[in-house]
């Protein structure tokens, strides 16, 4: 199979470069700066073991390669925010041998959140969900970082809306030889919302910086357990949080890597480049549409959501604002 990365930054630009290391055929899509780096030096990734440079196909869309090939898997890694656009810009793209690669070829959705897979849903056939816990970073063009070892990062992939098939297991065989784990799960959604908890503190982080002491850790228990009232009373299920540590364990440990800035998660390093756009509304946002849905309150989330959006939109810098601040306008939100 060949594997094309539409998005290739912090997952992307990361799982396309391990899967070419371990000899899998990759063509990655960015676009503006990143895409002239890619084209120019290759695709520059760090981790523990060193800088590894890669130099593959990066286009940015469709158009470059013809018509698409019956073997090729799509795997989306653009923010919940773009996936519209780059949705339609995909679906139509011919397959060689007649046909759409919408009716064809499977889609993988290598995002946070749920959003994703519905949008996806509703235009290809064939769409695989990811809960991806790996811990990477993009801020300069040309170059992702991945600090975790032994394993880069471990993506539970499953059908969407449930299931699992052949296909999912093939992908699963081929990320496992590219320095994941990658278990093929029946139930992808529980752990998607598992890890949608755990990613409504990725607001905070950017507008705040990474939780560093008492005041901030206990807002983030907060946020988070409202985020878990909200999706009992919808009955939804999610992976436990000792289910999520058994899995994990000490598979992703972080390392120090040279030259590699790790300031913070995915929503910190969009307000760090300064792309005007951020993922709150799917993140957070999810939960406040689930608690305006189910009749229970999200005050806290509701707060990320704005400010996230707000630091985005007016290109505020990433952790800039003081958590004891962030901490008073959290209880005025309750009141």
């Amino acid at each position: 199979m060949r594997y094309i990365i539409i998005g290739a930054g912090a997952v992307g630009g990361t799982v396309g470069g391990r899967l070419a290391q371990a000899g899998r055929e990759v063509v990655l899509v960015a676009r503006g700066r990143h895409l002239a780096a890619l084209g120019e030096h290759g695709l520059r990734l760090r981790v523990p073991e060193g800088e590894l440079t890669y130099r593959l196909p990066a286009v940015d869309g469709p158009g470059p390669l013809g018509e698409l090939r019956a073997d090729d898997v799509l795997v989306l890694a653009v923010k919940t925010q773009d996936t519209v656009a780059t949705l339609d810009t995909w679906a139509q793209a011919p397959v060689a041998g007649g046909g759409t690669a919408a009716e064809r070829l499977p889609l993988v959705c290598l995002q946070n959140g749920l959003e994703g897979t519905r949008l996806a849903l509703r235009r290809f056939r064939q769409v695989y969900g990811v809960c991806v816990w790996l811990p990477s970073t993009f801020v300069e063009p040309g170059a992702v970082s991945a600090a975790g070892s032994p394993l880069t990062g471990i993506l539970h992939l499953g059908r969407i809306p449930h299931g699992t098939d052949d296909t999912a297991r093939r992908i699963s065989a081929d990320l496992e030889a590219a320095h994941f784990e990658a278990p093929v799960v029946p139930d992808i959604a529980r752990w998607q919302y598992a890890k949608l908890i755990w990613n409504l503190g990725t607001a905070f982080e950017a507008v705040c910086g990474p939780a560093a002491d008492e005041a901030a850790h206990a807002l983030l228990a907060r946020v988070r357990a409202e985020g878990e009232a909200v999706l009992d009373a919808a009955g939804i299920a999610y992976a436990s949080a000792g289910e999520q540590r058994a899995a994990r364990g000490d598979k992703v440990t972080l390392r120090p890597l040279d030259g590699a800035p790790r300031g913070g998660g995915s929503s910190w390093q969009s307000l760090h480049r300064g792309t005007g756009t951020i993922e709150a509304d799917y993140l957070n946002g999810e939960i406040v549409l689930l608690g305006r849905l189910h009749g229970v309150p999200t005050p806290l989330n509701a707060l990320l959501q704005r400010l996230a959006n707000r630091f985005a939109r007016e290109r505020r810098a990433a952790g800039s604002l003081p958590v004891g601040e962030l901490v008073r306008l959290a209880d005025e939100a309750v009141v």
